[in-house]
């Protein structure tokens, strides 16, 4: 599963929330249990909006004591707790303006105090590398953007409340979703100025400009600040390694809408999600590749099998083959190819670099044909053997893990518990049999 945001009116943490959860409302008593199992004071809900063109949601959170959606303005923006004390003003998502916000200027929580709290929270271990990841770069973008440490870093009381909430909410629904990878549309960046208790500051805030670095950007015409740093917090969590990965071919599976609190002229404010499912896996057997080539004549072969091994276990690698190949001057070399999906190319392009002392190397895109199949388990002599089921032209086939029968004493055993394993899996499975779908 793959899913696009479309940043239409732009992007926040509480955006981004509202979104997946439109798209997937069976998680919301999730999101809640990992928020309260932060901070049980802090409550958050979802909301119905239409804003007289579109339906979504909208993602509410509150401070201590008061009623979700009803708390005080919401502050996604955090500070260096050394010098600068200004309290940056974000209009956008979460409908900032400190001209009329109460003064909590007495109150800062260290980024050192979040980050433990996260650590010390009965959160599932998947929910708190997430939110650990997308608050660090936060923090880690304030801290250069004021030259100070990144243990300098402060957010603000009231502003924390609502940066944890919608970031440990985003955590929750990226660990529970499982996708494969993400893609952002072009982003509308906005302009002018957020006012700040110590002057006005330029929009994008500069820690957005930092976190975004790389993204594709446009300009729309329409003022005011679009993408929000903890909005550019979950983005670069998400894209860092290919922030421009363009959206892939799919099927169109669910959709969901999330809005921020901020009016727009003539826009709906607003990021769009979209579940794309790997064709393959409703059968059309026809699916987008990347096919990656180069050699390697200077890598000893130990360190060259690590490397590729380290290939291997990309997200965006599906196969590896290597081959011995004559250079030139009849040297031996190691020829590589690598089948990737298209989306993941840059990066594992960059993977190729990293790991192999290639400077240069070859790519093109291609189409495959892939046939059905399924990965099933059998129990087979007090073991269990996983078996590849394939839905071929001429009927079905199997093929047991070589590795599941590595224990077994001789040739002749081997072959006979695989043989044995592979029948099993070709009989009817009974109703309620679980099958996991390979691609």
């Amino acid at each position: 599963m793959h899913i696009h945001l479309d940043p239409l009116g732009g992007v926040a943490g509480d955006m981004f929330a509202a979104a997946l959860l439109d798209a997937f409302p069976e998680h919301q008593e999730g999101v809640r249990a990992s928020v309260r199992a932060v901070d049980a004071r802090i409550a958050c809900a979802t909301q119905d909006h239409n804003d007289g063109i579109l339906k979504g949601l909208r993602f509410a959170v509150s401070a201590p004591g008061a009623e979700p959606g009803h708390g005080p303005h919401r502050h996604d923006h955090p500070h260096p707790a050394r010098d600068y004390h200004g309290h940056h003003g974000h209009d956008h998502g979460h409908g900032h303006d400190h001209g009329d916000a109460p003064d909590h200027r007495h109150g800062h929580r260290p980024w050192a105090e979040i980050r433990a709290a996260l650590e010390a929270a009965d959160l599932a271990p998947a929910v708190r590398a997430h939110a650990l990841g997308i608050f660090g770069h936060l923090a880690d973008a304030e801290a250069r953007v004021h030259g100070v440490a990144v243990e300098a870093v402060a957010f603000h009381e009231v502003g924390a409340f609502d940066s944890i909430a919608d970031i440990v909410a985003a955590a929750h629904l990226i660990a529970a979703l499982e996708v494969r990878s993400w893609s952002v549309s072009a982003l509308p960046l906005g302009s002018g100025r957020v006012r700040t208790q110590h002057g006005p500051l330029p929009v994008p805030a500069p820690a957005t400009t930092l976190l975004l670095e790389g993204f594709p950007t446009l300009d729309d015409g329409i003022a005011g600040e679009r993408v929000t740093p903890t909005g550019a917090a979950i983005l670069r969590h998400l894209c860092g390694d290919d922030p421009g990965r363009g959206r892939p071919r799919g099927l169109l599976g669910r959709t969901g809408i999330g809005f921020g609190t901020k009016v727009l002229p003539g826009l709906s404010n607003c990021l769009r999600v979209l579940v794309l499912e790997d064709a393959v896996a409703r059968g059309s057997g026809r699916r987008d590749l990347a096919v990656i080539a180069f050699e390697v004549d200077d890598q000893s072969g130990e360190d060259l099998a690590m490397g590729l091994d380290r290939l291997r276990a990309d997200p965006g690698v599906l196969d590896v083959v290597q081959a011995p190949v004559l250079g030139k001057k009849g040297r031996m070399m190691a020829h590589i190819q690598i089948l990737a999906r298209p989306e993941s190319l840059e990066a594992v392009i960059a993977a190729c670099f990293r790991e192999t002392t290639t400077i240069g190397l070859r790519y093109h895109p291609v189409e495959g044909a892939v046939l059905e199949r399924a990965a099933r388990t059998v129990a087979q002599d007090g073991r269990s053997v996983r078996v590849k089921v394939v839905d071929r032209p001429g009927g079905r086939t199997a093929k047991a893990e070589a590795d599941d029968a590595r224990d077994a004493a001789g040739h002749a055993a081997r072959a006979a518990l695989r043989r044995e394993a592979e029948r099993l899996a070709l009989e009817p499975q009974p109703a309620g049999t679980p099958e996991e779908e390979k691609r």
